[in-house]
Order: structure tokens, then sequence, then C-alpha cells
């Protein structure tokens, strides 16, 4: 009897560790393939044109979906160019942008 109970106690303790592993390898896989999955374009252009439209009415966007490779320095990832166009001071203005396509973040915005 006593050897059963034994029997039953180790038995959970060992599916308990199995759960738990699970669940921390669970965490660490989703953490991996997000950070190797790439935004796609649109969202990031909606993004810059929130921030944009802070600031006032834009009058055209355009993103190109494909991925460039990037290496700038250290940093080596894809990127997405893109431009903004919007009236200021009664002239269109045009702004041209790139970013990061795995975590979405602008790496260089300048006036054309």
């Amino acid at each position: 009897m006593q050897n059963k109970k034994n029997e039953a106690v180790t038995i959970k303790v060992a599916a308990g560790f199995l759960f738990g592993a699970g669940v921390v390898c669970g965490y660490f896989l989703r953490r991996y393939l997000q950070k190797n999955v790439a935004i796609h374009g649109d969202t990031i252009l909606s993004s810059v044109k929130k921030q944009f439209l802070a600031e006032g009415p834009i009058e055209g966007s355009w993103i190109e979906l494909k991925k460039i490779p990037l290496r700038k320095f250290t940093l080596k990832t894809d990127v997405y160019y893109g431009g903004i166009s919007r009236i200021e001071e009664a002239k269109l203005v045009q702004y041209e942008f790139i970013a990061d396509a795995y975590s979405g973040t602008i790496l260089d915005i300048y006036r054309i």
C-alpha cells in the first residue's frame, strides 16, 4: 500500500515537472519566433502615418513591401523604404524613411 502511494507521488511530481518544463520551453520558443518574424510593411506605414497625422494632414504615402538588407556600421537587418508627402508652408514636402522590418522601428527619416 505504501509503495503505491510513493509511486503516485512520484508520478505527480514528474508530471508537474514536465508541465513546467513545457511552459518554459513554449515561452522561449514564442520569443524566438516573434523576434524572427517580419512585420508587414502596411503595418509600419500605418504607424508612420499616425505619427505624421499628429502634426497635421498628409497628402500621400507609400512603402516598398520588399525587404531590403541594410548594413550600417555593426547593424545588419532587413528594412522597408517608404515615404510621406504633406503640405508645409504652401509647398509640397516629401519625407522618406527607413524602418526595421522586424521591430518596426524607424531607423532614419529625412526630408527630400
